[in-house]
């Protein structure tokens, strides 16, 4: 099975650590983000092929991984010039002959203990099978929240919570290529151009998850990652 990475931005918010180097390259607790993201892909399903899909320093992805990484195929799609979530997506596709099985498709900045094995089960359930399975996870929000009476009176005070039954995208897909191929710009998001298409269809089906879920784009993230993985670390028997 493939997964696609989506690794081709510069990584602004991440600078100085993105000046010589892409963002999935960047170091979570001493280890590069794609090494986290490719040893959780290998534990939950039988990849045998991870593509990058970059532009970015991308000579920096292929001096670490070369075309192997502990027996799984590492392959790079590279673009000239910035083609967006939707136009890298269908450059990929493309060069890999539209594979006829599901592919998992990830943001280069997410680190996730996601069950990606039950998430796939749900996509080729019978009955369902959409064109996209896509992960949500709860917002949380960046700033503590104020909580005000009827006079106004300030009575609590919550710092940065969940909120339950708000949901943002995980940036974890599964999708089925042939499906997404018609719907993909050439150049353009998939956030923006595909996914608003698809909803029309009904062709979107949701994964709900409440676990440890961290998009890394600023060093704050990258910080409290660092801090909330040592302490999943310390509580794993």
């Amino acid at each position: 099975m493939k997964a696609l990475i989506l690794a081709g931005g510069q990584g602004l918010r991440l600078r100085p650590l993105t000046d010589d180097r892409p963002k999935p390259l960047v170091l979570v607790n001493k280890r590069p983000i794609a090494e986290w993201q490719i040893d959780w892909l290998k534990k939950e399903i039988p990849v045998d092929e991870v593509v990058f899909m970059c532009g970015y320093k991308w000579e920096r992805l292929k001096e670490h991984f070369g075309t192997s990484y502990q027996g799984i195929t590492i392959s790079y799609s590279v673009e000239e010039t910035p083609l967006g979530t939707g136009g890298a997506i269908r450059k990929a596709l493309m060069s890999s002959g539209s594979p006829e099985d599901n592919v998992i498709v990830m943001n280069g900045d997410i680190v996730t203990a996601l069950p990606l094995k039950n998430m796939l089960a749900s996509h080729v359930a019978p009955g369902t099978q959409p064109t996209v399975t896509m992960a949500l996870v709860p917002y949380k929000s960046r700033f503590g929240i104020v909580h005000i009476d009827k006079l106004k009176v300030v009575r609590k005070f919550e710092e940065k919570p969940e909120f339950l039954d708000v949901w943002i995208n995980g940036g974890v897909y599964v999708m089925n290529p042939k499906k997404i191929m018609k719907h993909l710009p050439e150049k353009g998001d998939i956030e923006r151009e595909t996914f608003p298409k698809l909803v029309q269809y009904a062709e979107i089906v949701s994964y709900p998850y409440y676990g440890f879920w961290s998009i890394i784009d600023s060093i704050k993230d990258l910080r409290d990652v660092e801090g909330e993985m040592k302490t999943l670390q310390a509580q794993t028997p």
